[in-house]
């Protein structure tokens, strides 16, 4: 199964972490979408429109900046989950994924993919910013995932 867009991004992250919190803890932290903010320093608010599953809305506030609106476009229960935000015809493409290490290990993985329209040129202005914290964030949150 691909994980990953079909569309080749013009900028590219990911981050990991190995953990031997309990991926169902973790799930229920990222599937808690209006508690994010217990584990993720960069959000001031943040509102889900509908269940946390595809189509789902999420409009996020990072501190001092106005809200941006995410859409879940991929889930698998329990796995994985995809959310998208476009600005124009630029898209930001966040895929959080759980892969089994072993009965009690698991690897939490982190990708942004920023594509489309002007992304050669924002891709590499506006994705470090974005991903400056995720292992801080990551890190938050499989610490609280172990409690």
């Amino acid at each position: 199964m691909n994980f990953w867009s079909e569309e080749a991004p013009m900028w590219e992250y990911e981050h990991a972490v190995e953990t031997a919190a309990d991926r169902k803890a973790i799930w229920r932290l990222w599937s808690d979408v209006e508690n994010w903010g217990a584990w993720n320093g960069g959000i001031e608010r943040i509102e889900l429109r509908g269940p946390f599953a595809e189509g789902a809305e999420i409009a996020m506030t990072p501190p001092g900046e106005d809200p941006v609106l995410l859409r879940v476009t991929a889930l698998g229960e329990g796995e994985h989950f995809t959310d998208e935000a476009r600005f124009g015809g630029l898209v930001l493409r966040t895929t959080h994924r759980l892969v089994p290490l072993g009965e009690d290990r698991t690897r939490v993985v982190y990708r942004m993919e920023i594509s489309g329209e002007g992304a050669e040129e924002a891709g590499p202005q506006i994705g470090p910013g974005i991903t400056a914290d995720w292992p801080e964030t990551m890190a938050a949150l499989v610490e609280l995932a172990a409690r």
